[in-house]
């Protein structure tokens, strides 16, 4: 008996047909509070769609807002190891092939069949000039055309006759290159005050050096001979600034190669290399902001 009244309570309450009811309201009670809903959430969305539309209004389609946390740029080199460390012996193949692997993958961009194509690229000089102007981010010249860089200028480290980039004679080279950052503009150190005296011959017009020395007292001495390699032995002002990846799709870094000629032997060493300029800045927490340092174990046992 319970059972079936408690079954008829459950039935009336889904619809009651004494009172016209279902599930406890009429049919005029519930077209009003879903219409209420239906304003009420229709609202929201207006809110939330209005909201987001006046954001992106201040949004620029080929600049971030704020770049606070990628500018100045960091210094990367090619190639890159865990912990910064390049370790090889000069008679195992093996040991460097990882290297000499990621510095021609690396540098297959930079072929001159890629280059080719007159409406996507442009000779912009063999010596450092002039930033080259392009227009301003937000005109309407739309893409940008891009500034070769040819691999022979990497000399011996270019991968064009050493394949090996040096790595079997214990003469190893590294590729180096200032990450991108959009409109940023780099400056040329406006004196020697700044820089160290090893690196005061480097500084030129038009041109960002680069140097690379001893980090810890004790290795002095043992690093030998570093050659530079590249426009200027450095960064080039023409290939700046960069437009983005929208506009400057086929932009290429301008790269500097530096080839240590007589490293000491069977010596774990430990190398720093910074880049120069007014508007180049260092930090302690970031280690490859405006420069790097790499540990260098060349063995021939």
């Amino acid at each position: 008996m319970s059972s079936n009244k408690d079954d008829g309570g459950w039935k009336k309450f889904v619809w009651d047909s004494d009172k016209g009811e279902f599930c406890g309201r009429t049919g005029g009670s519930w077209f009003k509070i879903l219409g209420f809903y239906l304003i009420f959430y229709a609202f929201l969305a207006g809110v939330f769609i209005g909201t987001i539309q006046a954001l992106l209004l201040t949004l620029s389609n080929y600049k971030p807002t704020w770049q606070d946390r990628v500018a100045p740029p960091g210094l990367s080199h090619t190639p890159r190891s865990d912990k910064s460390e390049i370790a090889f012996n000069l008679n195992d193949v093996e040991t460097y092939l990882a290297y000499t692997k990621a510095m021609r993958e690396f540098l297959v961009m930079y072929d001159d069949d890629k280059q080719r194509d007159q409406m996507k690229y442009e000779d912009c000089g063999e010596k450092p000039e002039d930033y080259k102007n392009r227009g301003d981010l937000e005109s309407d010249v739309g893409i940008r055309k891009a500034c070769r860089f040819q691999r022979s200028w990497l000399g011996p480290c270019s991968g064009m006759e050493d394949r090996e980039f040096g790595f079997q004679e214990g003469k190893p080279c590294l590729i180096v290159k200032l990450n991108r950052i959009v409109n940023f503009r780099p400056r040329p150190p406006s004196s020697n005050e700044s820089i160290p005296e090893g690196a005061q011959t480097k500084v030129q017009p038009n041109v960002m050096p680069i140097f690379c020395t001893n980090k810890r007292e004790e290795d002095a001495g043992k690093i030998g001979e570093v050659k530079y390699y590249g426009i200027g032995e450095g960064f080039p002002l023409q290939y700046y600034p960069y437009y983005g990846k929208l506009l400057h799709p086929q932009y290429l870094q301008p790269l500097v190669a530096l080839q240590f000629i007589n490293l000491t032997m069977n010596t774990e060493l430990r190398i720093e290399c910074r880049a120069y300029g007014e508007n180049i800045g260092y930090s302690e927490k970031d280690k490859f902001q405006g420069k790097f340092d790499v540990k260098f174990t060349v063995t021939n046992l």
